[in-house]
């Protein structure tokens, strides 16, 4: 699919190797900038706030200087809020008997959901104003995941789940793959 959306692995367990899962997702949001790219940005504004708080203190208008910088403080605050955010991501399971997803949020507090695979489908539900909801639903119960993804991965998403879940319920020797 693409980098935001990574196979996980599985360690075995102590009774022996733990069962293969038929589907093994890690999700994560996107972030275009890396860390050197954020130091790029910021040594820009700061060396252009700088240049522009000279200038201005030259001209006898001193006290803007420290609003120049405050804004380049703000800026910096607002991007490390953003790669805090950052660390939220998604894991989903899909086994024999069950589809398990697990989301961590930025502070790394853990929710997991199980809810049984031979019930369950795989909808995308359109929003008013546009945009898609990726939700799976069980026996009167939904649960939307990859929230942050766009909405062709979201797609993709959908399909791969579509596949684990054949995959899942099928025999071995029964399955074959809509990927041909």
């Amino acid at each position: 699919m693409n980098d935001r959306i990574t196979s996980a692995d599985r360690a075995d367990t102590e009774d022996g190797p733990a069962e293969v899962p038929a589907l093994d997702l890690v999700l994560y949001p996107h972030r275009s900038l890396s860390p050197s790219g954020f130091l790029i940005v910021m040594g820009a504004v700061a060396g252009l706030s700088f240049a522009i708080g000279l200038i201005v203190f030259l001209a006898g208008a001193w006290p803007v200087v420290g609003f120049l910088g405050l804004d380049v403080a703000l800026i910096y605050f607002a991007f490390r809020l953003n790669y805090r955010a950052a660390r939220a991501h998604e894991t989903i399971r899909v086994a024999a008997g069950e589809v398990e997803v697990v989301k961590i949020d930025s502070t790394g507090r853990r929710r997991r959901h199980v809810l049984p695979s031979a019930w369950l489908t795989v909808t995308l539900d359109e929003r008013p104003r546009g945009g898609t909801r990726l939700i799976l639903r069980s026996r009167g119960k939904g649960l939307e995941v990859g929230a942050f993804l766009g909405d062709d991965e979201k797609c993709s998403l959908a399909d791969a789940l579509r596949d684990g879940l054949r995959r899942a319920t099928l025999p071995p020797h029964l399955y074959v793959s809509n990927s041909n």
